[in-house]
């Protein structure tokens, strides 16, 4: 089998639309019905909506949770989306509990997703809190869509689980993800070494 897999040269906003339409596509490929959406300030998720209108996908939008810095999700919008058939979840962020349990292994999964990018880690978390609140089924295959920062740059296809069930989670197809793991230097051409910071 063979698949694209679109890789963008820099991470960040202005790849979203170019995601969302990368990610709908698979979808229907895939005949998967859900997109779990990572959506801060609801600026993805009017987007989202808005391609995906009559395509038959529900659309499961994961904002930050409250009380965490940075939650601006506008409360109109939650409306507006449930009226489409959508849902938005304000969960626990599954990555940001160090505090609460008093461990480091949220962050170290997380470090460690991010070795892909910081949208894997972002995908692998939401998909975890749409399955924690029922919006999709263990083993149920759906779409994930997350970004760096603002925006979406980052889609894969995967089968849902819970965080307690979290080895029957599986990212099965990476449909687009920025080259630069990391805000920074972009890497180097293949064959080069790094330069060392002076």
């Amino acid at each position: 089998m063979e698949e694209k897999i679109v890789y963008f040269e820099k991470p960040g906003i202005e790849n979203t639309e170019a995601t969302l339409k990368l990610a709908l596509e698979r979808a229907k490929a895939r005949g998967v019905n859900k997109i779990v959406l990572a959506s801060t300030r609801g600026g993805t998720a009017r987007l989202a909506a808005k391609l995906l209108a009559k395509s038959g996908i529900k659309i499961i939008v994961i904002p930050h949770q409250f009380g965490f810095a940075g939650m601006e999700f506008p409360p109109e919008l939650i409306e507006e989306l449930k009226k489409q058939g959508h849902v938005v979840h304000f969960g626990t962020m599954l990555f940001h509990t160090e505090r609460f349990y008093g461990m480091n292994t949220p962050t170290t999964m997380a470090s460690l997703l991010r070795t892909f990018c910081q949208g894997m880690k972002v995908c692998v978390e939401i998909l975890l809190m749409a399955a924690d609140a029922g919006h999709v089924a263990i083993g149920e295959p759906v779409v994930v869509v997350s970004g760096t920062g603002r925006g979406s740059d980052t889609a894969v296809v995967a089968l849902a689980s819970t965080s307690t069930r979290l080895l029957d989670l599986h990212i099965t197809e990476i449909i687009c993800k920025p080259l630069q793991t990391k805000q920074g230097l972009p890497p180097p051409p293949p064959g080069q070494m790094p330069k060392k910071p002076e």
